[in-house]
């Protein structure tokens, strides 16, 4: 979202940079006044009610001044930083600078063939630009610069092509930082995603052929039993209390809670489970050939079998409509996985997780895991969950009753696995046992489904060979 105050000066403002967010705190700022930045270059990083993202600032020219400092949260659409789009740049950047103000009208007759000869036409690297002004703008800034000022007519060979007016493809921040990571040249990629934009599977695509042993770092991270450590606040001596502005990730965990315990029934159910079978499949995955270069623990195999019980209970993938009076079934499973992070609670989720294969679900929850713990999920990735699992057991808890991620239907907590006397085979032997937990929404599912699920979740971890004969 950009603002043109006269020919010179361009006022950048705080976008949407995720679907209906109203305010942003800024953390870091890392640019000052005086610095000259590019179009594409990130300025500042702010933090959402749902995550840290980069902004990138869509023109050219020499920072003026910056309207708020770190720490402030600005609302929507207000102007965060002025740049002097004529100063910085040299003349060649200067002269264009009217033209800019034509192009940001929210008049999509403007004139066409001079944006062609300006580099510093929006690319938006993120949700939140504005839906009208990236879609009057993009599409003829790159025909111009890929087939002559004629290609504005020519929309179809877009997607085919990176748009590189100023020598940078469209890409949104997370993928910009995992093809930094991989190693790949998102100049040299194909863009899949609208409006040419390049997208996580196209990187992936791009490293397929090597993709374990170039991930291997990342997965490291994969499910982790040990919490994520955050330094406690320094407490000056003598000071009874302290108070912490609820803002951010904190204040959106509140608001979901409350909506969540206080608008859905909840129904929890417990079973406790000999896991023993498990955690020897567990054993001899990691040394499978296929799971090489992936994290494989108890998790993953908890995952899998909450999937497999869906797919046998399918009528729990589903939410409530509450204006339309109607139960929406769902015909996929995007799993949510809570994480704790430095920042707070967060669940992003694995979309279409019903459909991967183990080493793809251990892939998918190793980045997922691993982009949590950066600060880095970004805010699709926390939208849309149907069920999720919270792991309890990593801090040595033995179960809980969680309370439902709003939206969705159902959540599995996952105790601690300790070494127990169980009865095995007639005789009290020491065995792994864990303890689960399933709460879910009582106006979706009734006791008897949700039994169902629990139940066939357990008798997976008890006979792990059921995930081949139930899938």
């Amino acid at each position: 979202m950009t603002t043109m105050t006269d020919a010179a000066l361009a006022e950048f403002k705080m976008p949407d940079v995720g679907e209906g967010l109203t305010e942003a705190e800024i953390l870091k700022w890392y640019v000052q006044p005086g610095d000259v930045v590019t179009d594409g270059q990130v300025v500042c990083e702010v933090e959402t009610a749902k995550a840290a993202v980069e902004l990138p600032i869509p023109f050219n020219g020499v920072v003026q001044e910056l309207r708020f400092p770190e720490g402030t949260t600005v609302d929507v659409g207000q102007v965060i930083i002025a740049v002097d789009v004529a100063g910085g740049s040299g003349s060649a950047d200067a002269a264009p600078a009217p033209v800019s103000v034509s192009v940001s009208v929210p008049e999509p007759t403007a004139p066409e063939p001079e944006p062609e000869a300006e580099p510093k036409g929006r690319q938006p690297v993120l949700v939140g630009y504005g839906v009208s002004e990236a879609s009057t703008k993009r599409r003829p800034r790159k025909g111009d610069v890929v087939a002559a000022p004629a290609a504005v007519t020519e929309p179809a060979p877009e997607p085919q092509t990176p748009a590189k007016g100023n020598g940078r493809p469209l890409a949104k921040p997370p993928v910009r930082k995992l093809a930094k990571d991989l190693g790949v040249d998102l100049a040299s990629l194909t863009p899949s995603g609208p409006d040419g934009i390049i997208t996580r599977e196209d990187v992936h695509a791009a490293v397929a052929p090597a993709l374990e042993p170039t991930v291997t770092p990342a997965q490291a991270l994969l499910l982790s039993p040990e919490p994520v450590a955050v330094a406690p606040a320094a407490v000056q001596d003598g000071v009874r209390e302290t108070r912490i502005p609820v803002k951010g990730v904190r204040k959106a965990t509140a608001a979901a809670m409350i909506g969540s315990a206080f608008t859905a029934p909840h129904v929890t159910e417990f079973v406790t489970v000999d896991v023993t079978r498990t955690m020897k499949l567990v054993e001899e995955l990691k040394a499978d050939k296929e799971m090489q270069g992936l994290r494989v623990n108890p998790l993953l195999l908890i995952a899998k079998a909450l999937l497999v019980a869906i797919k046998r209970n399918p009528e729990i993938s589903a939410s409530w409509d509450e204006a339309a009076q109607e139960i929406v079934r769902k015909h996929y499973v995007n799993l949510g996985i809570a994480a704790a992070t430095p920042r707070g609670l967060i669940v992003p989720n694995i979309k279409d997780a019903h459909a991967k294969t183990l080493p793809e679900l251990a892939s998918a929850l190793g980045e997922l895991v691993a982009t949590a713990r950066e600060g880095k999920t970004s805010p699709g990735a926390m939208q849309g969950g149907t069920v999720t699992i919270t792991n309890v057991g990593v801090f040595g808890v033995d179960t809980g009753t969680p309370i439902l991620n709003p939206g969705e239907s159902a959540i599995l907590a996952v105790g601690a696995i300790k070494l127990q006397p169980w009865v095995h085979k007639g005789k009290v032997k020491p065995r792994q046992v864990t303890t689960l937990a399933l709460s879910f929404d009582h106006r979706l599912v009734d006791g008897e489904l949700g039994s169902k699920v629990l139940a066939d979740v357990a008798a997976i971890l008890e006979q792990p060979k059921r995930l081949i004969t139930w899938a």
